[in-house]
Protein backbone atom coordinates (compact mmCIF):
# COMPACT_ATOMS: atom_id res chain seq x y z
CA UNK A 1 0.00 0.00 0.00
CA UNK A 2 2.84 2.39 0.91
CA UNK A 3 6.34 2.28 -0.56
CA UNK A 4 8.86 4.85 0.71
CA UNK A 5 12.43 4.93 -0.58
CA UNK A 6 15.22 7.29 0.48
CA UNK A 7 12.71 9.88 1.69
CA UNK A 8 14.49 13.13 2.59
CA UNK A 9 13.33 16.57 3.68
CA UNK A 10 15.73 19.42 4.43
CA UNK A 11 15.24 22.98 5.64
CA UNK A 12 18.40 24.87 4.75
CA UNK A 13 21.24 23.05 6.46
CA UNK A 14 18.97 21.05 8.75
CA UNK A 15 17.91 17.55 7.78
CA UNK A 16 14.40 16.94 9.14
CA UNK A 17 14.08 13.51 7.49
CA UNK A 18 17.25 11.82 6.31
CA UNK A 19 16.77 9.15 3.67
CA UNK A 20 14.33 6.72 5.32
CA UNK A 21 12.83 3.73 3.52
CA UNK A 22 9.97 1.43 4.52
CA UNK A 23 6.92 -0.37 3.17
CA UNK A 24 3.42 -0.88 4.54
CA UNK A 25 1.35 -3.78 3.22
CA UNK A 26 -2.34 -3.51 2.47
CA UNK A 27 -4.41 -4.22 5.57
CA UNK A 28 -1.59 -3.61 8.06
CA UNK A 29 -1.94 -1.44 11.15
CA UNK A 30 1.41 0.29 11.71
CA UNK A 31 2.48 2.32 14.72
CA UNK A 32 4.69 5.27 13.71
CA UNK A 33 6.66 6.49 16.71
CA UNK A 34 9.20 9.20 17.37
CA UNK A 35 10.09 11.82 19.99
CA UNK A 36 9.61 15.54 19.59
CA UNK A 37 11.49 16.84 16.55
CA UNK A 38 12.25 13.37 15.16
CA UNK A 39 10.73 14.08 11.74
CA UNK A 40 7.59 12.02 12.32
CA UNK A 41 4.96 14.64 11.45
CA UNK A 42 7.11 15.88 8.56
CA UNK A 43 7.09 12.33 7.17
CA UNK A 44 3.31 12.07 7.55
CA UNK A 45 2.83 15.38 5.74
CA UNK A 46 4.97 14.15 2.86
CA UNK A 47 3.05 10.86 2.71
CA UNK A 48 -0.25 12.72 2.53
CA UNK A 49 0.90 15.20 -0.11
CA UNK A 50 1.03 18.30 2.08
CA UNK A 51 4.83 18.62 1.80
CA UNK A 52 7.07 17.92 -1.17
CA UNK A 53 10.13 15.77 -0.40
CA UNK A 54 13.57 17.18 -1.05
CA UNK A 55 14.59 13.76 -2.32
CA UNK A 56 13.22 10.22 -2.54
CA UNK A 57 10.03 8.56 -3.70
CA UNK A 58 6.64 7.82 -2.16
CA UNK A 59 4.12 5.51 -3.77
CA UNK A 60 0.67 4.98 -2.27
CA UNK A 61 -1.51 2.36 -3.91
CA UNK A 62 0.87 2.44 -6.88
CA UNK A 63 0.51 6.22 -7.32
CA UNK A 64 3.54 8.51 -7.15
CA UNK A 65 2.79 11.00 -4.37
CA UNK A 66 5.12 13.66 -5.84
CA UNK A 67 3.83 13.49 -9.40
CA UNK A 68 0.16 13.01 -8.50
CA UNK A 69 -0.49 14.28 -4.93
CA UNK A 70 -4.22 14.73 -5.61
CA UNK A 71 -4.51 11.12 -6.74
CA UNK A 72 -2.82 9.97 -3.53
CA UNK A 73 -5.08 12.12 -1.36
CA UNK A 74 -8.11 10.35 -2.82
CA UNK A 75 -6.81 7.14 -1.23
CA UNK A 76 -6.09 8.63 2.19
CA UNK A 77 -8.18 9.62 5.18
CA UNK A 78 -5.87 11.96 7.10
CA UNK A 79 -6.48 13.09 10.65
CA UNK A 80 -3.79 15.60 11.69
CA UNK A 81 -2.99 16.15 15.36
CA UNK A 82 -4.58 19.59 15.44
CA UNK A 83 -7.69 19.02 13.34
CA UNK A 84 -8.70 22.13 11.36
CA UNK A 85 -12.50 22.42 11.62
CA UNK A 86 -15.08 25.05 10.70
CA UNK A 87 -16.51 26.05 14.08
CA UNK A 88 -19.50 27.87 12.56
CA UNK A 89 -20.80 24.70 10.85
CA UNK A 90 -22.83 21.95 12.45
CA UNK A 91 -21.20 18.52 12.54
CA UNK A 92 -23.57 17.06 9.95
CA UNK A 93 -23.12 20.06 7.65
CA UNK A 94 -19.35 19.90 7.94
CA UNK A 95 -19.16 16.20 7.11
CA UNK A 96 -21.47 16.61 4.11
CA UNK A 97 -19.28 19.43 2.86
CA UNK A 98 -16.14 17.33 3.34
CA UNK A 99 -17.70 14.32 1.66
CA UNK A 100 -18.49 16.35 -1.45
CA UNK A 101 -14.97 17.85 -1.48
CA UNK A 102 -13.57 14.31 -1.36
CA UNK A 103 -15.60 13.24 -4.34
CA UNK A 104 -18.23 11.09 -2.64
CA UNK A 105 -21.12 10.69 -5.14
CA UNK A 106 -24.13 12.79 -4.17
CA UNK A 107 -26.34 9.72 -3.83
CA UNK A 108 -23.97 8.21 -1.23
CA UNK A 109 -23.23 11.31 0.85
CA UNK A 110 -25.97 10.74 3.45
CA UNK A 111 -25.02 7.10 3.94
CA UNK A 112 -21.32 7.89 4.25
CA UNK A 113 -21.95 10.72 6.74
CA UNK A 114 -24.18 8.47 8.86
CA UNK A 115 -21.56 5.70 8.82
CA UNK A 116 -18.68 8.00 9.77
CA UNK A 117 -20.74 9.56 12.59
CA UNK A 118 -21.42 6.10 14.01
CA UNK A 119 -17.84 4.85 13.66
CA UNK A 120 -16.44 7.95 15.37
CA UNK A 121 -19.23 7.87 17.97
CA UNK A 122 -20.41 11.44 17.42
CA UNK A 123 -23.99 10.77 16.28
CA UNK A 124 -25.32 12.48 19.43
CA UNK A 125 -23.81 15.84 18.41
CA UNK A 126 -24.50 15.74 14.68
CA UNK A 127 -26.73 18.85 14.85
CA UNK A 128 -24.50 20.91 17.15
CA UNK A 129 -22.12 23.68 16.11
CA UNK A 130 -18.53 22.44 16.00
CA UNK A 131 -17.31 25.56 17.80
CA UNK A 132 -19.42 24.60 20.85
CA UNK A 133 -17.95 21.10 21.17
CA UNK A 134 -15.33 19.95 23.66
CA UNK A 135 -11.81 19.09 22.52
CA UNK A 136 -12.60 15.38 22.70
CA UNK A 137 -15.67 15.72 20.49
CA UNK A 138 -13.78 17.87 18.00
CA UNK A 139 -11.10 15.18 17.78
CA UNK A 140 -13.75 12.59 17.01
CA UNK A 141 -15.30 14.84 14.38
CA UNK A 142 -11.84 14.92 12.80
CA UNK A 143 -11.81 11.13 12.87
CA UNK A 144 -15.25 11.06 11.22
CA UNK A 145 -13.86 13.39 8.54
CA UNK A 146 -11.01 10.95 7.88
CA UNK A 147 -13.55 8.12 7.51
CA UNK A 148 -16.29 9.85 5.53
CA UNK A 149 -15.01 8.98 2.03
CA UNK A 150 -14.29 5.35 3.05
CA UNK A 151 -10.59 5.55 2.04
CA UNK A 152 -8.42 2.41 1.88
CA UNK A 153 -5.63 4.12 3.89
CA UNK A 154 -6.02 5.97 7.19
CA UNK A 155 -3.24 8.20 8.51
CA UNK A 156 -4.06 9.12 12.09
CA UNK A 157 -1.87 11.57 14.03
CA UNK A 158 -2.66 11.36 17.78
CA UNK A 159 -6.30 10.26 17.25
CA UNK A 160 -6.99 9.81 20.99
CA UNK A 161 -5.64 13.18 22.17
CA UNK A 162 -8.18 14.81 24.48
CA UNK A 163 -10.41 11.74 24.75
CA UNK A 164 -11.57 10.18 28.01
CA UNK A 165 -10.73 6.52 28.80
CA UNK A 166 -13.99 5.16 27.38
CA UNK A 167 -13.56 7.12 24.15
CA UNK A 168 -9.94 5.96 23.87
CA UNK A 169 -11.09 2.36 24.15
CA UNK A 170 -13.69 2.94 21.43
CA UNK A 171 -11.07 4.37 19.05
CA UNK A 172 -8.74 1.45 19.78
CA UNK A 173 -11.55 -1.01 19.07
CA UNK A 174 -12.28 0.84 15.83
CA UNK A 175 -8.66 0.58 14.68
CA UNK A 176 -8.46 -3.10 15.61
CA UNK A 177 -11.74 -3.73 13.77
CA UNK A 178 -10.26 -2.26 10.59
CA UNK A 179 -7.40 -4.77 10.55
CA UNK A 180 -7.33 -6.54 7.19
CA UNK A 181 -9.92 -4.18 5.68
CA UNK A 182 -8.04 -0.88 5.75
CA UNK A 183 -4.40 0.08 6.04
CA UNK A 184 -3.77 2.21 9.14
CA UNK A 185 -0.72 4.34 9.91
CA UNK A 186 -1.06 5.43 13.52
CA UNK A 187 1.15 8.10 15.07
CA UNK A 188 0.90 8.43 18.84
CA UNK A 189 2.95 9.04 21.98
CA UNK A 190 0.86 6.53 23.99
CA UNK A 191 2.92 3.40 23.55
CA UNK A 192 0.50 0.91 25.16
CA UNK A 193 -1.98 2.11 22.54
CA UNK A 194 0.41 0.98 19.80
CA UNK A 195 0.93 -2.42 21.41
CA UNK A 196 -2.81 -3.01 21.65
CA UNK A 197 -3.71 -1.93 18.10
CA UNK A 198 -0.71 -2.31 15.78
CA UNK A 199 0.96 -5.39 14.37
CA UNK A 200 4.17 -3.59 13.45
CA UNK A 201 6.08 -0.52 14.64
CA UNK A 202 8.32 2.03 12.92
CA UNK A 203 10.49 4.20 15.20
CA UNK A 204 12.09 7.38 13.85
CA UNK A 205 14.72 9.43 15.65
CA UNK A 206 16.48 12.57 14.38
CA UNK A 207 15.24 11.92 10.86
CA UNK A 208 16.43 8.30 10.75
CA UNK A 209 14.51 5.04 11.00
CA UNK A 210 16.07 3.41 14.09
CA UNK A 211 13.65 0.56 14.77
CA UNK A 212 11.21 -1.55 12.76
CA UNK A 213 9.29 -4.75 13.44
CA UNK A 214 6.60 -6.36 15.57
CA UNK A 215 6.45 -5.00 19.15
CA UNK A 216 7.42 -8.38 20.59
CA UNK A 217 10.34 -8.72 18.19
CA UNK A 218 11.63 -5.27 19.08
CA UNK A 219 11.43 -6.03 22.77
CA UNK A 220 13.45 -9.19 22.27
CA UNK A 221 16.05 -7.52 20.07
CA UNK A 222 17.44 -5.10 22.64
CA UNK A 223 20.90 -6.71 22.53
CA UNK A 224 19.83 -9.33 25.04
CA UNK A 225 18.98 -6.54 27.48
CA UNK A 226 16.81 -6.95 30.53
CA UNK A 227 15.13 -4.67 33.04
CA UNK A 228 15.80 -5.00 36.75
CA UNK A 229 13.68 -3.32 39.42
CA UNK A 230 15.45 -2.40 42.67
CA UNK A 231 13.82 -0.97 45.78
CA UNK A 232 15.95 0.35 48.62
CA UNK A 233 15.88 2.72 51.56
CA UNK A 234 18.35 5.56 51.65
CA UNK A 235 19.33 8.63 49.62
CA UNK A 236 18.28 8.20 45.99
CA UNK A 237 21.44 9.96 44.74
CA UNK A 238 23.63 7.46 46.60
CA UNK A 239 21.65 4.49 45.24
CA UNK A 240 21.71 5.74 41.64
CA UNK A 241 25.44 6.47 41.83
CA UNK A 242 26.14 2.95 43.10
CA UNK A 243 24.01 1.39 40.37
CA UNK A 244 25.41 3.47 37.53
CA UNK A 245 28.95 2.41 38.40
CA UNK A 246 28.03 -1.29 38.38
CA UNK A 247 29.41 -3.30 35.47
CA UNK A 248 26.63 -4.51 33.18
CA UNK A 249 24.21 -1.66 34.01
CA UNK A 250 23.58 0.21 30.78
CA UNK A 251 21.47 3.03 32.19
CA UNK A 252 18.85 4.07 34.74
CA UNK A 253 15.40 4.05 33.16
CA UNK A 254 13.34 5.50 36.00
CA UNK A 255 13.65 6.58 39.64
CA UNK A 256 10.58 6.80 41.86
CA UNK A 257 9.91 7.46 45.54
CA UNK A 258 7.69 4.82 47.15
CA UNK A 259 5.80 5.76 50.30
CA UNK A 260 3.97 3.33 52.58
CA UNK A 261 1.90 4.28 55.68
CA UNK A 262 4.09 4.31 58.77
CA UNK A 263 7.22 3.42 56.80
CA UNK A 264 10.22 5.52 55.69
CA UNK A 265 10.19 6.55 52.04
CA UNK A 266 11.91 4.02 49.78
CA UNK A 267 13.40 4.49 46.33
CA UNK A 268 12.46 2.26 43.37
CA UNK A 269 14.81 2.22 40.39
CA UNK A 270 14.36 0.51 37.02
CA UNK A 271 17.61 -0.44 35.29
CA UNK A 272 18.44 -1.40 31.73
CA UNK A 273 21.04 -4.18 32.15
CA UNK A 274 22.97 -6.38 29.77
CA UNK A 275 21.68 -9.69 31.15
CA UNK A 276 19.86 -11.18 34.18
CA UNK A 277 23.27 -12.18 35.58
CA UNK A 278 23.91 -8.50 36.40
CA UNK A 279 21.46 -8.88 39.31
CA UNK A 280 24.23 -10.41 41.46
CA UNK A 281 26.54 -7.43 40.82
CA UNK A 282 23.69 -5.01 41.56
CA UNK A 283 23.01 -6.75 44.88
CA UNK A 284 26.68 -6.46 45.81
CA UNK A 285 26.85 -2.78 44.80
CA UNK A 286 23.83 -1.87 46.95
CA UNK A 287 25.28 -3.74 49.93
CA UNK A 288 28.71 -2.10 49.44
CA UNK A 289 27.03 1.31 49.48
CA UNK A 290 25.60 0.51 52.91
CA UNK A 291 22.00 0.55 51.69
CA UNK A 292 19.26 -1.93 52.52
CA UNK A 293 17.74 -3.84 49.61
CA UNK A 294 14.00 -4.35 49.89
CA UNK A 295 13.32 -5.71 46.41
CA UNK A 296 15.28 -7.01 43.42
CA UNK A 297 13.37 -8.53 40.53
CA UNK A 298 13.49 -8.96 36.78
CA UNK A 299 10.93 -7.21 34.57
CA UNK A 300 10.04 -7.88 30.96
CA UNK A 301 11.33 -5.20 28.59
CA UNK A 302 8.43 -3.01 27.43
CA UNK A 303 7.94 -1.09 24.21
CA UNK A 304 8.52 2.07 26.26
CA UNK A 305 11.96 0.75 27.22
CA UNK A 306 12.75 -0.01 23.57
CA UNK A 307 11.56 3.44 22.53
CA UNK A 308 13.62 5.16 25.24
CA UNK A 309 16.72 3.13 24.39
CA UNK A 310 16.51 4.00 20.69
CA UNK A 311 15.59 7.67 20.99
CA UNK A 312 17.17 9.24 24.07
CA UNK A 313 20.64 9.84 22.59
CA UNK A 314 21.17 13.57 22.12
CA UNK A 315 17.47 14.17 22.72
CA UNK A 316 18.06 17.64 24.11
CA UNK A 317 19.91 18.68 20.97
CA UNK A 318 17.17 17.27 18.78
CA UNK A 319 14.47 19.15 20.66
CA UNK A 320 16.41 22.42 20.40
CA UNK A 321 16.77 22.02 16.65
CA UNK A 322 13.10 21.10 16.23
CA UNK A 323 11.96 24.23 18.08
CA UNK A 324 13.68 26.48 15.55
CA UNK A 325 12.87 24.57 12.35
CA UNK A 326 9.80 25.09 10.12
CA UNK A 327 7.64 22.01 9.67
CA UNK A 328 8.95 20.18 12.73
CA UNK A 329 6.65 18.72 15.36
CA UNK A 330 5.43 21.02 18.07
CA UNK A 331 3.90 18.45 20.37
CA UNK A 332 5.71 17.14 23.42
CA UNK A 333 6.65 13.51 23.98
CA UNK A 334 5.70 11.59 27.09
CA UNK A 335 6.92 8.04 27.35
CA UNK A 336 6.68 7.49 31.06
CA UNK A 337 10.39 6.74 31.41
CA UNK A 338 13.33 8.92 32.40
CA UNK A 339 16.49 9.71 30.45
Amino acid sequence: MIEVENLTKTYGDRVAVGGISFTVKTGEAIGFLGPNGAGKSTTLRMLTGYLTPTQGTIRVGGIDAVKDPIGVRRLIGYMPESVPLYGELRVDEYLRYRARLKGVPRARVSARVDSSLQLANVTDVRHRLIGQLSKGYRSRVGLADALVADPPLLVLDEPTAGLDPNQIRQVRDLIRGMAGHKTVLLSTHILPEVESTCGRVLIIHRGQLVGEGEPGTLRGAQDGGQVLVIESRGPSEQLVAALQSTKGVRRVLETQDVAAPGQPVAVRVRLDVESPAVAEAVFAAVAAAGLSLRELRREQTSLEDVFASLTTADAAAGEHNAASTPGSEASSTHTGVGP
